[in-house]
């Protein structure tokens, strides 16, 4: 990584293990001051090294949610519209654009069925979704 040095490529490893480390226990870590991890993260930030904080899901969590992959046809006038409505939709974990028959893949994930339904009503009932299919995945084969 370029413009990074030891200690911020060790800021770096702590916090990919565990984002929400306070930054008093990472300066006690590292053996350096707070105001110093403080400022190096800022800095981190803003060059856009580190861009976002996040989590990692428990498998078996993740294993158990119901998954669905929901093909959308699209006036082809108001793509962009309903592509950022889709970006809106809690449930959709990815959006491909894709060619066929259908316009827009998403890729859903919900805990249970009834859910999952809701966010596939909004969807269908969405302005310039003209058409939807929906697969339910049911177990991973590989």
């Amino acid at each position: 990584m370029t413009g990074t040095d030891e200690l911020d490529r060790k800021i770096i490893d702590l916090l990919t293990t565990n984002s929400r480390e306070s930054i008093t226990q990472l300066a006690a870590v590292l053996g350096v001051s707070r105001a110093t991890v403080q400022e190096r993260i800022k800095r981190l930030e803003k060059s856009r090294v580190i861009q976002s904080y996040t989590i990692n899901i428990n498998a078996d969590y993740q294993r158990n949610l119901v998954s669905a992959h929901a093909m959308i046809a699209v006036d082809p006038k108001r793509n962009r519209e309903v592509c950022n409505q889709l970006k809106k939709v809690p449930a959709i974990k990815s959006l491909y654009s894709v060619n066929g028959d259908y316009d827009v893949i998403a890729m859903l994930q919900e805990p249970t069925t009834e859910e999952l339904d809701v966010q596939l009503e909004e969807i269908g009932c969405m302005e310039g979704v003209t058409r939807t299919s929906t697969l339910i995945l049911l177990s991973k084969l590989l």
